[in-house]
């Protein structure tokens, strides 16, 4: 017989848009004052709740600075899928996904977050599970389609995704000091693309 789920409750409704809140003020007070500069009573402050509520949801900051991280990381590549999909060849996907991603590293919150603060706070080993598991397994799946369709000359196509993904990464370190993060950026999808063309098959 089929279970019927059981109704929300006002308690789980509570809780989520308690989770929620949450999220968000850390999101924006990180992005402001980064996260040595942020203190647990300004986001909680910001979020209306409690200290008591923010630990319940979060062990402390640096959880909540975790959870945050892998939020913007899911929405990027979102974000990044929504737009390759708009192309119907394999390769204008690859190239367009990495645009996508650039794009997102212009923006000052992902910018500061993810690209600047989150390896030193997370720690290496997190920070790459947490890119692997969202921007970068987009681009492993897409050099894997390439490879299937025999359109790369790669027998390695995880360390191909680790060493694009780790060009991807540095273009996204050197874009907010550039004094021109946009033309940066454009010249960095070219070359980045140009340098992947070499093992494409013709």
């Amino acid at each position: 017989m089929r279970e019927i789920p059981a109704e929300r409750t006002r308690r789980d409704e509570y809780k989520e848009a308690t989770h929620h809140a949450l999220l968000v003020a850390g999101r924006n007070i990180f992005a402001q004052e980064g996260f040595q500069g942020t203190r647990i009573e300004m986001i909680s402050r910001a979020a209306r709740v409690t200290r008591g509520a923010l630990y319940h949801h979060f062990e402390d900051k640096k959880a909540l600075f975790d959870a945050v991280v892998v939020l913007m990381q899911a929405e990027a590549a979102v974000k990044i899928e929504k737009e390759a999909r708009k192309q119907p060849k394999i390769w204008d996907r690859l190239t367009v996904g990495i645009g996508a991603y650039l794009d997102i590293c212009l923006d000052p919150a992902y910018a500061r977050i993810v690209v600047q603060e989150a390896p030193a706070v997370l720690g290496a080993d997190r920070y790459r599970e947490i890119e692997e598991t969202y921007p970068q397994a987009l681009l492993k799946e897409t050099l894997k389609a390439l490879k299937r369709q025999g359109e790369l000359d790669c027998q390695d196509i995880d360390l191909l995704s680790r060493v694009a993904d780790a060009m991807i990464c540095k273009m996204a370190i050197l874009l907010p000091d550039a004094k021109d993060p946009k033309r940066l950026r454009k010249r960095g999808q070219v070359l980045i693309v140009n340098l992947l063309e070499g093992i494409r098959k013709r």
